[in-house]
């Protein structure tokens, strides 16, 4: 059977063999590169109930047929990859919708109703016109769409006062393997008995879900990690707490596995007009959980961090970190000599913290900034600075944003391989937890290049090594060094990953944070909801460990 040609009867998008197509569905922000079938590029909702339809129907003749979503490909574990169908939302289902005030809420929150494929960078200029926000955007914010932040449950440097994109889904309308659309939100008590009387599959899964976790209720709340944010497993925990029952926080951070998102409702928060940071500089992290309690409780609304390293990169590249600041290259030349003074003077920091704090009064802001200074300075004799201005502020964004992808671009024949680079500690475990991270990684710095940055407010760091994959000996590191890694984060009783979520990179490695008993639960829920295993396996559950080699880039 010719399937592109089935394909093209089924829906009235295109369907893609073309090289170019599929060498690019081929790859992500991953280390991974897998070439799919085909690439369909659905026109609307109609197209994708067709297309499900069509695979249910020919899966038991062709089980290795799959639909696999994809928008922006900015995803680092190999989310959105497949070598079955890539279904690719960002050519057609693209359009916002509504954006609106919510008027009987007295805080002025809003909402927007949108399709996946809509780039963040575009959403976020229609809702900054009405002063609103979706404050959970990642630092791909503009390459990613809103689709994947949905899926991947993503979170960022706001994420620390806002919490991550599963507070601002407020509703889901989501192609299932029925293949048939429908609306997941909040339901009461009795709403959900209502929609379990439901005949066909949506009145299955409301009631095989409520049973599951109704029996095992008990057993799902203690296996919620202990931790700010986590990407690992179905959040089974979040669903149900015997008062309301929502499935839209279930299928936020599923990665497409459970079913094709179409439109998404978010929530949304009024943008604070005024902002500063604190920057601090840390000779050694003999206090750090302690600062970083002491800050926090100054309510910053982001609190990050980079190592050493970061900060060296910086001041090594700093005529290419001029330039991407933009603007006048003396003037902001002059920015940096605190840093490269203290640095003369001082030696390098151990690490960096910024604290950003943002007011709608501009007094009241500068007076916390100075609370927080003397605080830090009182109790822990730290260094640091307030940012003067905006460009100042932004200057410190972008040595934590760019000092890496400088350093990329100037190490040759080497790559970056995302693998663990996205854990999740205790804010206060960072001082115990901090040095023993560092010593698994001393006897692999020959072969890797890497720094540490991240979330110190929220405990959760991205370590990103430049590596060369060509090398077997440097492929074959990838799972030995994550098995440490990750029984160093068990031991901790961390996540694996915060914010990146599982695909091939991690799904694996789940068996580090969860039981057999919740392992079996989360296959269960795959069952519940997609029982012939159409929407992009081998994700969340039934992930291989010897996919992670067998998928690796090797150019």
């Amino acid at each position: 059977m010719d399937l592109t040609a089935e394909l093209k009867r089924v829906v009235r998008g295109e369907v893609m063999t073309e090289t170019a197509v599929l060498d690019q569905a081929s790859t992500d922000a991953s280390i991974f590169k897998i070439e799919p079938r085909l690439v369909i590029r659905p026109l609307n909702s109609e197209d994708l109930v067709r297309l499900v339809q069509y695979v249910a129907a020919v899966k038991p003749q062709q089980p290795e047929l799959s639909l696999t979503a994809r928008s922006g490909g900015t995803d680092m574990s190999g989310g959105p990859l497949t070598d079955s169908v890539v279904v690719e939302f960002t050519p057609h289902f693209n359009r916002i919708i509504e954006v609106g005030r919510e008027p009987e809420i007295p805080t002025g929150a809003g909402y927007a109703i949108v399709e996946p494929g809509v780039y963040y960078r575009d959403f976020e200029k229609v809702t900054l016109e009405q002063g609103l926000i979706m404050p959970s955007y990642p630092a791909s914010r503009e390459i990613c769409t809103v689709g994947g932040i949905v899926a991947n449950n993503s979170g960022g440097e706001k994420s620390l006062t806002y919490g991550k994109t599963e507070k601002y889904v407020a509703e889901l309308t989501v192609i299932l393997s029925d293949g048939r659309e429908h609306v997941f939100k909040p339901l009461s008590a009795a709403e959900l008995e209502e929609k379990k009387k439901a005949d066909g599959l949506e009145g299955r899964i409301y009631r095989e879900m409520h049973a599951l976790l109704e029996q095992n209720f008990d057993l799902i709340q203690k296996s919620k990690p202990n931790v700010s944010k986590n990407s690992a497993g179905y959040y089974l925990w979040n669903i149900w707490d015997r008062r309301v029952f929502d499935l839209t926080r279930l299928l936020t951070g599923a990665q497409g596995t459970l079913g094709l998102i179409t439109r998404i409702k978010f929530r949304l928060v009024p943008v604070k007009p005024h902002t500063g940071m604190l920057v601090m500089f840390l000779k050694d992290l003999d206090h750090l959980g302690e600062i970083i309690k002491t800050v926090r409780g100054y309510g910053p609304e982001s609190f990050e961090s980079y190592d050493d390293n970061t900060f060296a990169l910086a001041i090594r590249f700093l005529p290419e970190m001029l330039r991407r600041m933009k603007g006048n290259l003396f003037r902001l030349a002059l920015k940096f000599l605190p840093e490269i003074w203290l640095t003369i003077t001082g030696g390098v920091p151990k690490l960096v913290l910024i604290a950003e704090f943002a007011s709608a009064d501009p007094a009241a802001l500068q007076a916390k900034l100075r609370s927080v200074q003397a605080a830090v300075k009182k109790d822990y004799g730290l260094t640091s600075r307030i940012t003067k201005d905006a460009a100042e502020t932004q200057k410190y964004w972008i040595m934590r944003r760019e000092s890496f992808n400088l350093l990329r671009q100037h190490v040759r024949g080497k790559h970056t391989a995302p693998f663990i680079d996205d854990i999740v500690v205790r804010p206060e475990q960072l001082p115990v937890f901090l040095p023993r991270l560092h010593r698994i990684l001393e006897p692999y710095r020959r072969e890797l290049t890497y720094t540490v940055a991240g979330h110190a407010g929220d405990g959760n760091f991205h370590i990103i090594p430049l590596m060369d994959l060509k090398d077997p000996a440097q492929r074959a590191l990838i799972p030995d060094l994550s098995a440490k890694v990750y029984d160093l984060i068990k031991e901790f009783n961390g996540s694996i990953t915060g914010e990146h979520n599982d695909g091939i990179i991690r799904t694996p490695y789940l068996d580090r944070m969860y039981s057999r008993e919740i392992l079996a639960l989360f296959q269960k829920t795959k069952d519940i909801f997609d029982p012939q295993n159409i929407f992009n396996p081998g994700k969340k559950v039934g992930g291989d460990l010897r996919n992670i080699l067998k998928y690796m880039k090797t150019d």
